[in-house]
């Protein structure tokens, strides 16, 4: 079923088939996480926005790991409207294991657990664009009124960190391809994340009760 367990899990393997990058235009971002959201850190629950580089994030596979960047960027700063593929998901409280309401983009990975994910892959967790999620318990699309800021997190591996107490939300790796090339992986592994056809099928096989 769908939820948050433990950062003490056993170690399996990632599930696979990478989804497509952004490709969209204009002047818009579709992953990120939205700055007033909370995320767990070395000295408790805060504010994504008010991160900086060198604080310490709990992260779901490698305990506390330091941000080695932020990156600040607006939601749509395009002319006119901001286009229906980059509104936001409102996310009600519960239906990710979040204790209070949240909003999500739609490219933004989110980890999730699942009986039909281990059954497929061999890995109850499935790390899904959020998109994959619209219509479910609640969550769907919604017109962002008022400017929001996008945070990116760098870390220097790839991670998945907390969000608002239950859900796990994926940061990429903030090192560029010269210094991972240089540099090999020593602390995480690849995290991959299911194709927007596969990550919609799984939410659409997977019992409702298992969002409870």
């Amino acid at each position: 079923m769908f939820g948050w367990k433990s950062a003490l899990r056993q170690k399996t393997r990632r599930t696979t088939e990478v989804s497509g990058a952004y490709d969209g235009t204009g002047a818009g971002v579709r992953e990120g996480i939205i700055a007033s959201t909370k995320v767990a850190t070395a000295i408790g629950w805060r504010d994504v926005g008010s991160l900086q580089a060198g604080d310490q994030v709990l992260t779901f596979d490698n305990g506390l790991q330091t941000l080695t960047g932020i990156s600040r960027t607006p939601l749509w700063d395009g002319a006119g409207a901001c286009p229906r593929a980059f509104w936001p998901l409102a996310v009600p409280a519960g239906a990710l294991e979040n204790t209070r309401p949240m909003m999500l983009l739609g490219k933004q990975g989110v980890m999730l657990e699942s009986d039909v994910a281990e059954e497929l892959y061999g890995d109850p967790f499935a790390l899904i664009p959020s998109a994959a999620l619209e219509g479910v318990h609640g969550i769907e699309r919604v017109y962002p009124n008022d400017p929001i800021e996008i945070i990116t997190l760098h870390f220097e591996d790839a991670q998945v960190v907390f969000a608002e107490s239950g859900t796990l939300m994926f940061c990429a790796a903030g090192r560029d391809l010269i210094e991972m090339a240089a540099k090999p992986r020593t602390v995480s592994k690849a995290y991959n994340m299911l194709a927007d056809r596969c990550a919609s099928k799984l939410v659409q096989d997977e019992p409702l009760y298992a969002f409870a």
